[in-house]
Formats: C-alpha cells, structure tokens, sequence
C-alpha cells in the first residue's frame, strides 16, 4: 500500500486568503504513535469546544495512555481495511483528526467521515482542505465508491465544510447518535467517487 501521505491524495490547500499572507498548508496522513503526545494535548485543550458535537466518553479517554491504546486499535483496523485514520496537519504542526470509519468493502465500497480540528483552526479553511484530501485518499488509494458524513442539524459550520467539498444531504435520521448525552437527529450527507474526484 502507498504511503497516505503522497502528493497525489492527500495533500490539500486552503484558508481564506488574507492580503500579504500566504494561506496555510493543510495535510492529512495516516495517524501515527508519534503523533499521540500532541493529539492528547490538543483533545484536553479543546474539551470544551468538543463536547456539544461528541459522544461521551470513557474516562481516561483524555489521558496520552488511553489515546495511545486507542491509535495502536485503529493502525491494526487500518492494516485490515476497516478505517483510514487520519491526522490533520496545518503548516506541518497536528490540528486535528480525520478518519473514514466503518469501511464495508466487497460491492458496497462505502465508509462513514468524521473529523474535528482545534478551536484556533477554526474558520481558515483548514476542515474544507482536510475534507477534501481526505476524500482523494478514500476514492484514491483505499478504492471507496462513497462516502457519508452526518452532522447534528444545528451544526452548520460542518455542514459548509460537506457542501464545499461536494457532499448532497440525502436526508435527515432520527434519533441517529448519542452525542452531548442525548439521543439526537443527524443530518446525513453523502459523496460518490466520480470521474476526476481522484
């Protein structure tokens, strides 16, 4: 299998253009044991700007040990075929995760994207650029005919992000994650790979 971080899929620009500045570089590539110390961080850091959009969680979860068990799971679900996880990188520096989860192979070919960068990413273009490297890899290298994405309905800055990167709502579901403790409805978007999305 080819590196994820190779040019053809996963490299990414965008950020709003600001006069005299150039707009960041955003990158994404496959997650990495390395990358577990600044994630950690950056998970604590941002706690609180997650918690309306995440489902509870474990304790421990915000602790470098927990984080490091949880990566070492997702690599071995990776060498399987059943996620690609993703790092989001903004001038080279973590800021944020990116995956395909619940990857169905055989006629399906179809995963589920999900993905949060940092609060001081935010508004930059730095979650669209991600999106979309983060769609060549899944309809490039990994061979995905589609993808889905659901946001809570009042999540409108995710659903800009899905809408930029060519994603079409295909309906609301109900009740359809547990997120914030509440049993809540999700918009649900999709893509399917088409000519030149690679």
């Amino acid at each position: 299998m080819k590196d994820p971080a190779a040019p053809h899929h996963s490299h990414a620009r965008g950020g709003l253009l600001q006069r005299g500045r150039p707009a960041p570089r955003v990158t994404v590539r496959l997650v990495s044991q390395d990358d577990v110390p600044v994630l950690t961080a950056l998970l604590t850091a941002n706690r609180d700007h997650l918690a309306p959009w995440d489902p509870a969680r474990p304790d421990g979860y915000w602790t470098e040990e927990f984080q490091r068990q949880d990566t070492a799971r997702l690599l071995d679900l990776h060498r399987l075929g059943g996620i690609l996880p993703g790092v989001v990188l903004l001038d080279g520096e973590p800021v944020g995760r990116i995956s395909v989860n619940n990857v169905v192979h055989g006629p399906f070919l179809s995963g589920d994207l999900g993905y949060w960068v940092s609060r001081h990413a935010t508004g930059r273009g730095v979650a669209t650029a991600a999106v979309a490297a983060m769609t060549r890899w899944a309809f490039g290298e990994a061979g995905l005919h589609r993808l889905q994405a659901g946001t809570l309905l009042h999540n409108a800055a995710s659903q800009r992000v899905l809408r930029k990167c060519g994603f079409t709502p295909i309906g609301v579901a109900p009740r359809y994650l547990r997120i914030a403790g509440e049993w809540q409805d999700h918009l649900l978007f999709q893509l399917l790979d088409e000519p030149g999305m690679r």
